[in-house]
């Protein structure tokens, strides 16, 4: 009877661990979920921005020249007040030689990033019109054997980036136009064995 009483309890204690850590589990995956979406819309709109900025100050110091080439015969100070504001905003383009550097680089972590949402969300482009055309059983069979090469490929991928990746570490580059910020190529490309890795997990949660 107590031997009983004692796997009743053990069996309860058992169910309640593996309840709480698939409860944990969900939390984590959740907050991963959310975090890979505002992620992705930080880079987008972080890219636009940076965007935006340049070409609207890349036209701006053109206008104040116009501006100021009217007020020429008119005001001589006023026509030089307007070329002065113009030689600012074009001093300020002329520096800003890291913004499509910078739009680049968070282009470049959007697609790898973003490559584990279109897994999770099956946005990823496929050709299925053949797959739909046999029964069911095949259907999951070639959905197996497809998943198995995604994750070989996502794997192979990720180790070879890896070694890339320490190879620039090794080699300390600065990125074009910003090593000025002490960023290097491999800050930028870290990115590509981070994603396949990311990659490689969706599959393997798809299994």
């Amino acid at each position: 009877m107590l031997r009983k009483g004692r796997d009743e309890l053990t069996g309860s204690t058992r169910f309640y661990y593996l309840f709480s850590e698939s409860m944990f589990m969900n939390a984590i995956r959740k907050i991963w979920d959310r975090f890979e979406e505002g992620f992705i819309v930080f880079l987008l709109v972080a890219m636009t921005l940076v965007t935006f900025l340049y070409v609207i100050l890349n036209n701006l110091y053109t206008l104040f020249y116009a501006v100021g080439e009217y007020f020429s015969e008119r005001s001589e100070s006023v026509s030089e007040l307007f070329y002065t504001v113009g030689d600012f905003f074009l001093d300020i383009v002329q520096s800003m030689t890291w913004s499509n550097a910078t739009t680049k680089a968070l282009f470049a972590w959007l697609i790898f990033f973003g490559l584990a949402y279109g897994v999770r969300i099956g946005g990823h482009i496929g050709v299925d019109a053949l797959v739909k055309l046999a029964s069911r059983s095949t259907q999951r069979v070639i959905a197996l054997v497809a998943c198995l090469f995604c994750l070989g490929y996502a794997a192979l991928l990720s180790v070879a980036s890896y070694e890339w990746i320490s190879t620039l570490m090794n080699a300390g580059i600065g990125a074009d136009d910003l090593g000025q910020f002490g960023i290097k190529q491999w800050h930028i490309g870290v990115i590509v064995p981070i994603g396949f890795a990311l990659v490689f997990i969706r599959f393997a949660e798809i299994l």
